[in-house]
């Protein structure tokens, strides 16, 4: 398995170090192991899971969501289902904020397609 210094899993991740330590401290992901002169090094795991929170934040989720997801992760007492129904649920606000979105962009391909015509008709006189 490969290690890698603080620096290197930021330059992996695109975290910073900061960003690294506040995650460990809050419990998102870790313990991550350290040298016998106490430096943290990240393990290829290590770094799987910091980019799957990176994938989760730019989802949306926000830290007291992560927070919920690896307590559901931990707490496994009832099996999958709060992890399901933290993701199910969070699925569902993206899918809708998704749809507005969309409805956005058509309206401003609808007046870009508009004031580029008008534009060209101007032209012509």
């Amino acid at each position: 398995m490969t290690s890698y210094a603080p620096a290197e899993a930021s330059e992996r991740t695109g975290l910073s170090l900061d960003t690294l330590r506040y995650y460990e401290r809050l419990g998102l992901f870790g313990p991550v192991r350290r040298t016998t002169g106490g430096k943290r090094i990240y393990s290829d795991h290590d770094v799987a899971w910091l980019r799957l929170l990176i994938c989760l934040r730019q989802a949306g989720l926000g830290i007291t969501d992560l927070q919920r997801f690896m307590g559901s992760l931990r707490n496994r007492t009832n099996g999958n289902a709060g992890v399901v129904e933290l993701l199910e649920s969070h699925r569902d606000r993206l899918r809708d904020e998704i749809a507005k979105m969309n409805l956005a962009l058509g309206v401003l391909d609808d007046k870009l397609d508009h004031y580029r015509g008008a534009g060209d008709s101007a032209q012509r006189k």
